[in-house]
């Protein structure tokens, strides 16, 4: 067993779940551009302008119109694909295509996204998450994900960068009958990895992350925090019962 220590306190851990995206990879660097892509694809064949996507799916845009954040709290950092799916069949619904057009759409449209995102590949491992994944793997920890992306995708995702290779389970939405945040994942996870949820320390940068650790029974949920203050962060993740804001302030040690 190791300790994994966070802002100087010791936890004993057999395993760590990570959410994927803005957890292990950079959010908007992969999600940002498909997410425009998307949406001009499905907008440019609809007869009238739809709502913008930060309205829709929580995205934020700078002065200049370039995606520069999310909100933590929306459909885009959450939910599903089906979810975000189904939020832009809405709109084209609302402006007069039958329901089953709309969605054949919206659909379509993701496919477009997809096929620029292979191409692009753009898929960037956050600062330090590299080192720490190979102090767990050095430390003996065992080592899951647990993302609201689709299974294969996410599999895909970690083959790109390279970091695949630490972990040994993957679980996306489509792998449990309910996702985040109930505690359907970290239960699946921690059954795959042979542990009970009370083994392992479960990170995301969603309150929705620390609500599926915390109805797990996770022995601690920590959230990762922006570049905002940490009452900011407070607000963003009540859930979470450590907040770091990098990975510069979690290392694993042998057990005491």
């Amino acid at each position: 067993m190791a300790d994994l220590i966070v802002n100087k306190m010791r936890y004993a851990v057999k395993g760590i779940l990570f959410d994927k995206d803005g957890t292990l990879l950079d959010f908007i660097s992969l999600w940002g551009s498909w997410s425009e892509s998307l949406y001009r694809h499905y907008a440019s064949q609809l007869p009238a302008e739809i709502a913008p996507l930060s309205e829709l799916w929580g995205i934020v845009h700078d002065d200049a119109g370039h995606v520069s954040d999310y909100n933590r709290s929306g459909p885009l950092a959450m939910g599903s694909i089906h979810d975000l799916v189904a939020i832009l069949a809405w709109q084209g619904y609302r402006l007069g295509l039958s329901w089953g057009d709309s969605i054949r759409l919206a659909w379509e449209s993701k496919a477009f996204a997809d096929r620029e995102m292979e191409q692009l590949r753009p898929a960037c491992p956050l600062p330090g998450i590299m080192d720490l994944l190979q102090q767990c793997h050095e430390h003996g920890l065992v080592m899951g994900i647990v993302t609201a992306d689709e299974t294969a995708e996410a599999i895909k995702h970690m083959k790109w960068t390279g970091l695949y290779r630490y972990f040994h389970v993957i679980l996306g939405h489509d792998s449990v009958e309910r996702g985040k945040p109930y505690p359907d994942m970290v239960e699946q996870a921690c059954l795959a990895l042979g542990l009970v949820p009370q083994d392992v320390a479960v990170i995301g940068d969603t309150n929705g992350d620390m609500q599926m650790g915390n109805a797990a029974g996770a022995l601690v949920t920590i959230g990762l925090g922006s570049v905002a203050t940490a009452a900011a962060d407070q607000q963003m993740l009540p859930d979470a019962q450590v907040i770091i804001a990098s990975y510069a302030q979690i290392h694993v040690e042998t057990a005491q």
